[in-house]
């Protein structure tokens, strides 16, 4: 039996829609500060899986409750009048099941939120007061107010008379005595934090005048948070220096702030490697820039601990050699140096990987470095595989029965295409990539693959039915801006309807007649590029509001079934594939899925299941039920290399770390008993 996945840190967030305003913009900012942005893939930025629970109307309490998936977990309930007014969510609230190890922290949107504190699950708490963070800086104290709880709560063994202060971060100011910006600015952060509120979640330190520097640094670096103030003069002073180098060789967090005022002639090189925020040279500073400062330091406090403990949870479940060295940020030469002389050859840091060119110096040093998703052993453990790409958005409502927030999806298909092209696999999508999030994050990969590989193949299809590619302008030149790193390939009208149809006029999907049209021709590119892959993932997927005689995901699935194609379905990410998976579990066809439910959610879906039936091209649903019905776990598991547990995780787990862990781990079983062997129906 698998070992279920247990990340160090989950999130989760409960707000009644009533209160969408007052919380809505605090939820974005946090959501941005927690989860990677997915418009920046390879921000090294906190990852914590995040999980949202709200309802379709005020009167109603969410479907369901946040339950425990990780070694802990956070709840930040959103407390108001519409909580405590409502008897279905002051009891769904009072019901909350917490324990050591699943804590929920309040927050206070109004003070009648804070009656919640009387009774029920938040009993005694001492609640978070948002309705205090007022102005234009209210969002950057409530992502400080909250990540300090993340910190307090996730990371630091809190005794029964902590009030703050025992658990705020160790902060060390770093900065040149000489000059007046980096002094004065160092002064300002100390001033503001002991002057206000932040005191309790922050402890500054810097060296006092006559104490012996070795032995004050070593004291206070070594379980502080360095915050090195970059004025002109700082990287030429050798203090500044050494400070540098003793929070790097103890591993602490660091943040550089950068402070310029004209010019340094050169940056000290041990000081990269870390975030930087720039803030104004002018004195004194502002108070927005101070929270900057302090934001940037929590969020890479909770960062370098949560992946130190995300890396010691994958070496617990054998995803990293136990002889490995762990470190939390990617390897420098200092670092491999000390790490070599100590007896380590392997090094394993956080997500997401280095091109191959930033770390080619680890040669010199014959030490591997690599992350828990990737290896440079891996470089073409794919280069033989055609993986087809099912994965389109669907509709997340309102968070009563889903929850997890909408980019979810995207975040899952970067990481999947970016180690897909990191692998040599080809990967092939269906339908119009110019309108997709993640075009220009594969249009990237594509081109660093076809350089780092010295290649002309290419490693990107995107498969077009009819008329998509009709007269279309821009779709020209994006196909001549883009050749040879994207193959485009089109697939023409059915034979048997092609005959009245001028195929060089676009026809839009209105009408009965239409829709008839684009439903055949989308059909016949799926069942072709279905045809000339080895493999297909699957999650998410539109129910309703799609061009088709069925929604494009459940079509790619059951042709894929029906060519004997291997397929990963991911459950957890809602949409078609949530209702295949509870088919496939319950064995019974989950209502979305039927004719009955289609027919009532998409408009002239009759009419158009009337003409498509008329030719016998109809969508056969009574055929669908009895696929999906009759396939099994131990089937699924069987044809895509994974064991029986392993395919169970895969189709529950809302872990994108874990879904690209095994989805890979069935791709290189499959493509090593393939090595040698053609695909069915495509010529290689």
């Amino acid at each position: 039996m698998a070992t279920e996945y247990k990340p160090p840190l989950a999130i989760h967030f409960i707000w009644n829609p009533a209160d969408e305003g007052p919380v809505g913009s605090i939820l974005d900012a946090v959501r941005s500060s927690f989860a990677r942005d997915v418009d920046r893939p390879f921000s090294r930025g906190l990852n914590i899986p995040l999980f949202f629970y709200s309802s379709e109307n005020p009167n109603q309490s969410p479907s369901h409750s946040p339950t425990q998936q990780a070694a802990k977990d956070i709840v930040f309930v959103f407390a108001s009048v519409n909580t405590l007014g409502r008897d279905s969510w002051k009891s769904y609230i009072n019901q909350l099941s917490l324990s050591d190890t699943f804590l929920a922290v309040p927050i206070a949107i109004d003070r009648n939120g804070l009656g919640h504190g009387s009774e029920g699950s938040l009993k005694n708490l001492n609640f978070l007061r948002s309705y205090e963070w007022q102005g234009d800086l209210k969002e950057q104290r409530a992502i400080l107010a909250m990540a300090h709880e993340i910190y307090r709560y996730g990371f630091v063994e809190i005794s029964e008379n902590d009030h703050g202060k025992c658990s705020s971060i160790k902060i060390f100011l770093s900065h040149a005595k000489a000059g007046d910006t980096g002094r004065l600015h160092a002064e300002s952060i100390y001033k503001f934090i002991d002057s206000t509120n932040m005191s309790r979640f922050f402890d500054a330190t810097e060296i006092s005048p006559g104490f012996k520097f070795d032995e004050e640094i070593i004291k206070h670096i070594k379980d502080s948070t360095l915050v090195a103030i970059g004025s002109d003069a700082y990287s030429s002073r050798y203090w500044c220096q050494r400070e540098i180098l003793c929070a790097k060789q103890h591993q602490r967090p660091i943040v550089a702030v950068d402070c310029l005022q004209d010019f340094e002639d050169r940056v000290f090189p041990a000081g990269s490697n870390v975030p930087c925020v720039h803030v104004s040279p002018d004195t004194p500073i502002s108070e927005p820039d101070i929270l900057r400062i302090l934001i940037a330091t929590i969020l890479e406090t909770i960062r370098h601990l949560h992946a130190k403990k995300s890396l010691e949870y994958y070496q617990s479940q054998n995803w990293i050699d136990n002889d490995c060295a762990i470190i939390s940020r990617p390897p420098e030469i200092r670092q491999v140096i000390d790490l070599k002389n100590s007896g380590k050859q392997k090094i394993c840091y956080p997500e997401p990987s280095l091109y191959s060119e930033e770390v080619d110096w680890l040669s010199h040093f014959e030490v591997d470095a690599f992350t828990p998703l990737w290896n440079k052993a891996e470089d073409g453990a794919l280069s033989s595989f055609r993986i087809g790409i099912s994965i389109s958005d669907n509709s997340v409502g309102n968070y009563s029965d889903h929850h997890l927030y909408a980019d979810h999806l995207k975040r899952l298909s970067q990481d999947l295409a970016r180690h897909l092209l990191a692998r040599a696999g080809t990967i092939i999508y269906g339908g119009d990539l110019r309108k997709d999030g993640f075009t220009q994050f594969i249009l990237d990969e594509a081109i660093a693959l076809k350089t780092r590989l010295n290649t002309d193949n290419i490693h990107v299809e995107n498969h077009l039915a009819w008329p998509l590619y009709v007269s279309d302008s821009e779709m020209v030149a994006w196909r001549a801006k883009y050749n040879g790193i994207i193959k485009t390939v089109e697939h023409d009208i059915p034979d048997d309807i092609a005959k009245d149809i001028d195929k060089s006029v676009f026809i839009a999907p209105s009408g009965t007649d239409n829709k008839y049209i684009w439903s055949r021709c989308l059909k016949w590119m799926r069942e072709k590029s279905i045809e000339q892959s080895h493999a297909r993932i699957c999650a998410g997927g539109k129910l309703a509001g799609y061009h088709g005689k069925m929604p494009g995901v459940l079509e790619e699935i059951i042709i894929s079934i029906e060519k004997n194609k291997p397929i990963f379905l991911l459950g957890a990410f809602g949409g078609v594939v949530a209702e295949v998976c509870k088919t496939i579990t319950d064995k019974a066809i989950a209502e979305p899925i039927t004719e009955h439910w289609q027919i009532t959610n998409n408009a002239g879906y009759f009419e158009l299941q009337e003409k498509a039936k008329n030719g016998n091209q109809g969508a056969d649903y009574t055929r669908i039920k009895t696929v999906l019905e009759g396939m099994s776990v131990d089937d699924l598991a069987r044809s895509s290399g994974l064991n029986s547990d392993d395919y169970q995780r895969l189709m529950e787990s809302p872990f994108v770390d874990e879904c690209v862990h095994l989805v890979l781990k069935g791709l290189k079983t499959l493509a090593s008993a393939s090595m040698s062997t053609k695909t069915e129906g495509y010529d290689e």
